[in-house]
């Protein structure tokens, strides 16, 4: 008998676990069952061996020394650079900023690009499914310049309703910012269209894609994004790195986020010049084995690939959807007709942390709260829930272990 493509793929993940170091270990005595990765994803072999190699055998400080350790130390941290140009399709290694992580690439654009254009009675648009990361930075740019912020509404179902969307944008808008796929609901929010419809009105977008650059190929280029950022500690890379991409126009003409070393070309007392794209925006000593393990988690991530890594996950989440609604009392929150791999969840009368903390005990780690999206949960009259949320570690086996642990969470809580 022929194998189908999906039997192939399931094939293909079930010896990836075995690349993760950490998920070999037990939790509370059992092993572990890691369904947090939204919050942070683990780290396969490969990328910890990239840092350990990095500090062991190339550690200096990059782009001013002569030396050769230097020279060495340069070329990894630029080579990490090149990988994720090349993963998100970017037309140029001058348009891939490394930042900390996703809140320090929107805090970037909403400092630098709103004070060179953003004027009090302008206004920005978000979305109501927004991280906090992706509220705040705005919020502040706006109270800084008087402008408005703007919130898109989402339907029942967790969806933007795009009618709105539309109606919203004017000649006063300066920057559309939204999430590519939310951290809470999973929701796919069709970015292509909302950036299409900014660009009829020349407005910039930004999109978080935090959420969507662990599981989907990403391509700025064919997007036509005008900003894009994601972090790699939830890419399977190192923690403190994150990437900015912002097209050539837009950085050229956005003042400095930091001053300091590394983005100067000439300092007096009296003046000083900038140096060229990307430095002007990475101020001092950078992260040089974070950029070399992200790399690393490119090369890893490419290894696999995207259609498969895809296909695979979707298969996991309608898994789970489906056994999750089989349990009496169980309540999903999020219901988009296009999602990635995050299941959220409730049971009647429980409240999460309490369902966490059973979950906890038979060894599985789920995230509960409101996840960094209080409006959010304001707009569904709830104080959070539960969040599992996928990756392509994990499989079936823990899937039916979360949801024989959430079926005894509700008899512990509600009998």
């Amino acid at each position: 008998m022929v194998a189908t493509e999906q039997e192939n793929i399931t094939q293909l993940f079930e010896g990836i676990r075995q690349d993760f170091p950490l998920l070999q270990q037990d939790m509370r005595g059992k092993p572990i069952v890691f369904l947090d990765s939204a919050a942070s994803s683990q780290k396969p072999q490969a990328v910890i061996n990239a840092i350990d190699t990095y500090y062991q055998e190339s550690h200096a400080n990059v782009h001013r020394g002569v030396y050769e350790l230097s020279q060495k130390a340069t070329d990894a941290y630029e080579r990490g650079r090149a990988l994720v140009r090349q993963f998100i399709n970017a037309p140029s290694d001058e348009e891939v900023i490394f930042v900390r992580g996703t809140t320090e690439g929107i805090n970037l654009v909403a400092s630098s690009y709103c004070r060179k254009f953003l004027s009090e009675g302008d206004e920005i648009i978000i979305s109501a499914m927004e991280h906090h990361s992706n509220i705040v930075p705005w919020q502040m740019a706006c109270e800084f310049a008087g402008a408005k912020l703007r919130v898109i509404p989402i339907n029942d179902r967790g969806e933007l309703i795009m009618e709105e969307y539309e109606q919203m944008l004017n000649d006063r808008t300066k920057m559309v910012a939204v999430v590519h796929v939310s951290n809470s609901l999973g929701t796919i929010n069709p970015v292509e269209e909302i950036i299409e419809k900014a660009h009829q009105k020349g407005i910039p977008v930004l999109l978080d894609g935090a959420q969507a650059i662990p599981h989907m190929k990403v391509d700025v280029q064919k997007l036509d994004a005008d900003f894009y950022t994601f972090s790699g500690h939830k890419m399977f890379g190192p923690t403190g790195i994150g990437i900015l991409y912002g097209k050539k126009k837009w950085l050229d003409a956005m003042p400095p986020y930091q001053g300091g070393g590394e983005m100067i070309e000439t300092v007096t007392f009296e003046k000083t010049t900038y140096g060229n794209l990307p430095h002007k925006f990475e101020a001092g000593t950078p992260d040089i084995s974070g950029a070399v393990g992200l790399g690393a988690a490119v090369e890893y991530m490419e290894k696999i690939g995207h259609e498969a890594i895809t296909a695979y996950e979707a298969e996991l989440l309608q898994y789970a959807t489906e056994e999750m609604q089989k349990v009496d009392g169980v309540r999903i929150i999020g219901t988009a007709g296009k999602k990635a791999s995050v299941l959220s969840f409730l049971i009647d009368g429980a409240h999460p942390y309490d369902v966490g903390t059973i979950l906890d005990q038979l060894g599985v780690a789920v995230r509960t709260g409101h996840h960094c999206t209080q409006p959010l949960m304001d707009r569904f009259g709830i104080p959070g829930t539960i969040r599992a949320s996928l990756a392509f570690y994990n499989n079936k086996e823990d899937i039916d272990r979360l949801v024989a642990g959430v079926r005894r969470a509700a008899k512990m809580l509600l009998s």
